[in-house]
């Protein structure tokens, strides 16, 4: 089994790191900062909260003005991802207003050599506009650690980062740093972006389809991979208007494309932890050729009664004029670690193309 990521905290490191310091700020208590970072709290903290410990500590143990704390750190940040604690440090100490400048330009110089995406976030909620100029200006920088900065960092949505509900609600102000980065020539980047417009989608999807029509029509290479990553949400959940613009046959504008459709249950009940055979079928009428992505989809009823549907990929491909489609897959209701099964009727749906064609029913029993 791997070692935990926060393992890299170790008391080996922190006394490096010490070390480190203390050749360049003579006055630094090295053995103190060790001791006082790992208290008896330490081996209960996951990696976040060792990494704000880190943080946090230092304060104590820097010069009590900011920007001479800051100079200190400057000589000792180069060393990749496991100092995130130096951004962190910015984000705890720097949000005086007498500071505000010289943080923000220490998160752009520490970013390249960890990652100031997460420490960013609270500068962007007590000044959004102000920090998204400046991050404008990052989104034109020759380093592209800096101009990745500038997108991952305002996500409204970053995996273990602070929500950022002013851009969930409105993202203009990120769109317009998205559309300096769309045609970036390095992957690093349009990766953050991709993700960016990933995360607008979840709120805005009908904002995120007009874009990536527009930007797949201006036919650059580096923004259609954009553009296909920035919409595979919308794809995943079988959004028609998606599926049609990345070349699925549209099913909602023009003749049909299949009929006789039909998704059977066996058995149709089903104690929790059993299993069922899902049948289904459908002929493709279309005069030609059809790219059809096949789902069901299940209502799972949850604890309170309410139901929440969840996808399930069958076939993504090409299918001939006049082809009959009939296949089975066994679908299990056994409890996982991301979803707990509860007894009610269940819907299922067969899904075509983002469009319902067929649906039945199970009834869910709790085990005797």
């Amino acid at each position: 089994m791997a070692e935990p990521l926060k393992q890299m905290y170790n008391q080996h490191f922190l006394e490096t790191f010490a070390a480190r310091v203390k050749a360049v700020h003579d006055s630094f208590d090295e053995k103190s900062f060790v001791e006082e970072v790992m208290d008896n709290r330490w081996e209960e903290m996951e990696l976040k909260a060792r990494t704000r410990r880190i943080a946090e500590t230092l304060g104590s143990f820097l010069p009590t003005a900011f920007p001479n704390a800051l100079a200190v750190l400057y000589k000792v940040d180069r060393e990749g991802l496991k100092y995130l604690f130096i951004p962190d440090f910015v984000e705890v100490y720097g949000q005086a207003a007498e500071d505000w400048e010289e943080a923000v330009e220490g998160l752009k110089r520490f970013t390249p050599y960890s990652s100031s995406e997460f420490a960013i976030r609270s500068f962007i909620l007590k000044e959004p506009k102000k920090m998204m100029s400046i991050m404008k200006e990052w989104a034109l920088d020759e380093d592209e650690h800096v101009r990745r900065l500038a997108s991952e960092g305002c996500r409204p949505r970053l995996p273990w980062g602070q929500s950022l509900p002013v851009f969930k609600k409105d993202p203009s102000l990120v769109l317009e740093i998205l559309e300096l980065l769309k045609a970036d020539p390095s992957l690093y980047v349009r990766k953050s972006v991709a993700n960016n417009l990933n995360d607008i989608s979840k709120d805005h999807p009908d904002t995120v389809l007009e874009i990536a029509k527009r930007w797949k029509s201006e036919g650059n290479g580096f923004t259609d991979w954009i553009v296909r990553r920035g919409c595979r949400t919308l794809v995943k959940q079988a959004n028609p208007y998606a599926l049609a613009l990345f070349g699925y046959s549209d099913m909602i504008v023009g003749e049909p494309l299949i009929d006789g459709a039909f998704i059977q249950v066996d058995p149709s009940e089903v104690h929790i932890g059993g299993a069922s055979t899902l049948r289904f079928g459908f002929r493709v009428i279309a005069k030609e050729s059809v790219t059809l992505r096949i789902e069901y989809a299940i209502d799972f009823v949850k604890a309170r009664g309410k139901t929440g549907k969840k996808a399930f990929l069958l076939s993504d491909k090409t299918f001939r004029a006049g082809a009959v489609v009939d296949a089975e897959r066994t679908h299990r209701f056994e409890d996982l670690s991301t979803r707990r099964h509860y007894a009610g009727v269940h819907l299922i749906r067969l899904v075509v193309n983002g469009v319902e064609v067929a649906s039945t029913t199970l009834n869910l029993m709790e085990n005797n």
